[in-house]
């Protein structure tokens, strides 16, 4: 508690006249220092007791100020002896006691120190204390308001790792009515950021080697700051062999170093490469892989058109579709080899250039098709199964590995075929003979109708023109009928050969299985066709 400095010469009944004169110098004293102190001036005091809860502060007055202990930050601060500035805010309260505040001494010290020292846009030392409604408060002397959006360049985000922090801020407001001061970390770091943007520019030149950390990460490429500066490392530059994404190599903080490829100053872009920084394995390749070579690799892709193999970490060779087996028809690359399969090629081309390497595997097995023509001479006669039908013609399989094809020209002396499933079946076995063979393409034709003569000079002589026949309609179509006149044997009545109305047309007046009669009057044996009139002469 407080001590009265008067209790001690309070009973002057009980002095000498040599001490009534001390006292009432004293009290004089006292008397004089009383009336030197003012409610809210700021003084200087010595702390000289505490309890629990108060700080005794010898101010030199009549008594003893207390000061609450909670208004200290600094524990290390009460001491005893510890001189300190204080504001007098009441000389005497209810209880007869002086009241003092640390806090408001160093408020208004601080505001005076600020007032003096900085304006509006300096820079200023602080450290966070407390996160408040919309902000946060700084210690810079006195409390400063910072908001929420001002701690970081990315404004609001994750802002209590920041309690504790001491930083530099931009006073950016002071409202001297208030007290108030309004900060900026983000235009510090804004600025400091545009400062190394401009000094790095001017340092940065394609081919040095720089560090970096990785900043952002996406599906085509990472940001890498460079100290100022983003950088784009695309996918296809972090490395010489296959990446599916880039977080395979990094992750979002790690500190890398790349080459820079590219630099665009007007927009500010930059190129980095990361696989660049080592020699490319394709610089020889073609001393490494020649062709003829049989290698040894992993699948690591799969597409529609063939399969990519792996041969070494950054160099791909593809097995074109084409290239799987000599005797089978690969539909899809699926159905033989899966990702992740070690296989065996043969090296058919490389590219060191384009870097590209072609194999084979059906190269590993002998090719069916070498010496061919010495097997199926031109004019062969033979067997073979019909083993598929396409619109053009059927594939007949002569051994295992070799197919010839019969066109659908080659199917029927007489016939007009539009399909070949009109003459043959899938699975049929066939006499054929061999028409012609490309062995170097792995083609041989074949004819069907061949294996008989060809009756057109018969069929000259035995529909002269002028001679009259009777048959079935076939086929109707805009310009005209086909007829047959004998089995596989048509005709061709013209649109302008028939009995119509000039506004109908040939649907409209037949249908297929008409019977009709008709006279020939064209027979071309090198076209192989027949024209008949239903018209009078």
């Amino acid at each position: 508690m407080a001590r009265s400095k008067r209790k001690r010469f309070a009973d002057l009944d009980d002095v000498t006249p040599q001490d009534s004169v001390f006292a009432r110098e004293l009290e004089n004293f006292y008397a004089d220092s009383e009336t030197k102190l003012n409610e809210g001036e700021i003084i200087k005091g010595k702390i000289v007791g505490r309890t629990e809860k108060e700080i005794m502060v010898d101010i030199g007055f009549k008594s003893e100020g207390i000061l609450q202990i909670d208004e200290f930050d600094d524990p290390d601060e009460i001491a005893v002896g510890n001189e300190i500035d204080v504001l007098l805010e009441t000389t005497e309260n209810d209880e007869g006691m002086v009241i003092l505040s640390k806090r408001k001494a160093d408020r208004t010290l601080g505001w005076e120190k600020i007032m003096n020292n900085y304006k509006e846009g300096d820079s200023i030392e602080g450290r966070i204390t407390r996160k408040v409604k919309g902000g946060m408060m700084v210690d810079i002397g006195i409390d400063a308001f910072l908001p929420a959006s001002q701690v970081s360049l990315r404004g609001a985000q994750n802002i209590d790792q920041h309690l504790g922090q001491t930083y530099h801020f931009r006073i950016v407001k002071i409202n001297k009515p208030r007290k108030n001061i309004v900060l900026s970390r983000r235009e510090l770091l804004m600025q400091e950021r545009e400062d190394n943007r401009s000094r790095l520019m001017q340092e940065i030149a394609i081919g040095q080697i720089r560090a970096g950390v990785v900043k952002n990460i996406a599906d085509f490429g990472v940001f890498i700051d460079l100290g100022g500066v983003d950088g784009l490392l695309h996918i296809t530059d972090m490395s010489w062999g296959r990446v599916i994404h880039p977080s395979e190599m990094v992750a979002i903080g790690d500190k890398i170093e790349v080459k820079i490829l590219d630099i665009d100053r007007e927009n500010m872009k930059i190129s980095l490469g990361l696989k660049q920084k080592t020699e490319s394995p394709w610089v020889g390749i073609d001393q490494k892989y020649p062709v003829g070579t049989r290698v040894k690799g992993k699948v690591v892709n799969i597409v529609p058109y063939g399969a990519f193999v792996e041969l070494e970490k950054g160099v791909e060779g593809l097995i074109h579709i084409s290239e799987f087996s000599w005797t089978r028809r690969i539909n899809h690359p699926s159905e033989t080899l899966a990702i992740g399969d070690m296989v065996e090629a043969v090296v058919l081309s490389q590219d060191q250039h384009n870097q590209k390497i072609a194999l084979g595997i059906k190269q590993l097995e002998a090719d069916p098709w070498q010496g061919i023509s010495a097997r199926y001479p031109i004019g062969t006669k033979l067997k073979g199964r019909v083993r598929n039908l396409t619109d053009y013609g059927a594939f007949v399989e002569l051994e295992d590995g070799v197919d010839g094809l019969i066109h659908v020209s080659d199917m029927s002396w007489t016939k007009k075929v539009n399909n070949p499933s009109e003459i043959v079946k899938k699975g049929q076995k066939i006499d054929i003979i061999v028409l012609s063979v490309d062995e170097t393409n792995h083609k041989i034709s074949l004819g069907y109708k061949q294996m008989t003569d060809d009756p057109w000079p018969q069929i000259a002589e035995k529909y002269a023109i002028g001679t009259e026949v009777e048959g079935a309609v076939t086929k109707v179509t805009s310009f005209g009928i086909f007829v047959e006149i004998e089995k596989e044997l048509e005709g061709l009545v013209h649109i302008s050969e028939m009995n119509l109305e000039p506004t109908l047309k040939p649907e409209d007046g037949y249908k297929v299985g008409d019977k009709v009669n008709g006279r020939i009057i064209k027979v071309d044996n090198d076209q192989r066709k027949i024209g008949l009139t239903m018209k009078q002469n």
